[in-house]
């Protein structure tokens, strides 16, 4: 089978990234084998080229922790009911432990597709059945590739760990990136107030017009200021970041008294100056979000599924010109998900 591989560790990753013929994966106890319609690009793509601290990957290796397609086989176990359905899943794959008294749900240990193991990004792949959901086949696989993993982790960052409200104001910052428009897509469901931040004019007019209410030029400098002015001083009820120490501080002064910071992703650094006094003055909370459970999974593509939220899709390339798609993620030059097709 064909497969886009990263062939060895390095930054840029782009270079790194060929499309090689390797056998093809045979499902396991309690798995399905997919055969991809279509697979989408995240930044963690990115991480696992470059080398990520304590996972001793082997390369070459198949990347993507995104995509549908249809189910071809089935392991030991497994319902055959399975076969030749279109599925999308939650590639955050739990660990099972012995359970602990009183153990929080958020604790859960996970290995992500993609990441830990051999992903999305190749005419086949495997993964367990307890972690799809069937698409049905009115749904077009390109846009349902593109939505699983941002959507579930935004849905976990806003109405899991920062209990999103309808009519609430959420800052969003990098609007362009998938987490950040999935982000934005669930506020606007959910009938919130929304201010975007980019380091691109461009952007911030297509968040617009994507329904974002206001927008903030990020020029290196504090804009807090102008995020209060907007909110009448205020400040925003949350701030979903995936940014990190370069927004750090201007997200924490741009929240309202009892604000909530949530992130998902420090691309710009994890070490940020932080403002203690602000944090406990304000009475603020910082929480940390990655992906989500299945019960949360199940949701978001709810909203999908009954037509309610769509991805928002950069751009589309065949498997051939799969270098090419990793290099536009690498640019930073996308506004939404950049998918790959295979069939």
């Amino acid at each position: 089978m064909r497969a886009l591989c990263v062939t060895r560790q390095g930054d840029p990753v782009t270079p790194n990234i060929e499309l090689l013929d390797l056998p093809e994966p045979v499902p396991s106890q309690g798995e399905l084998l997919v055969a991809t319609e279509a697979s989408a690009l995240n930044h963690l793509d990115l991480w696992v080229g470059r080398g990520l601290p304590g996972i001793d990957t082997q390369y070459p290796h198949i990347g993507g922790s995104d995509g549908c397609g249809r189910v071809v086989g089935v392991g030991a176990g497994v319902d055959e009911a399975w076969m030749d359905q279109r599925v999308i899943f939650n590639f955050a794959v739990e660990i099972p432990h012995e359970p602990r008294p009183n153990a929080s749900p958020a604790g859960r240990e996970i290995y992500m597709i993609g990441e830990h193991t051999p992903g999305t990004h190749a005419e086949r792949f495997t993964a367990p059945a307890s972690n799809a959901v069937v698409v049905g086949e009115t749904e077009d696989p390109i846009q349902a590739a593109a939505y699983g993993l941002t959507h579930l982790t935004a849905w976990g960052m806003l109405r899991t760990k920062a209990r999103l409200r309808a009519g609430e104001t959420v800052l969003i910052t990098g609007i362009g990136g998938g987490v950040a428009l999935a982000a934005l897509n669930i506020a606007n469901h959910f009938g919130c107030r929304t201010i975007v931040t980019s380091r691109h004019q461009w952007k911030l007019d297509k968040a617009l017009e994507l329904g974002a209410t206001d927008a903030v030029l990020d020029e290196g400098e504090d804009w807090s200021r102008t995020v209060r002015s907007l909110t009448d001083r205020r400040g925003v009820d949350i701030c979903a970041d995936s940014i990190g120490a370069a927004v750090h501080t201007s997200c924490l002064k741009s929240l309202a008294r009892g604000g909530r910071f949530v992130a998902c992703g420090c691309t710009s650094g994890a070490h940020p100056k932080t403002d203690l006094t602000r944090l406990f003055w304000n009475q603020l909370q910082v929480l940390g979000s990655t992906m989500g459970d299945m019960s949360e999974f199940r949701q978001a593509v709810a909203l999908f599924t009954g037509g309610h939220l769509q991805p928002v899709i950069d751009s589309v390339v065949p498997a051939a010109d799969g270098q090419a798609a990793f290099g536009r993620i690498e640019s930073g030059a996308q506004f939404g998900k950049v998918v790959v097709v295979w069939s």
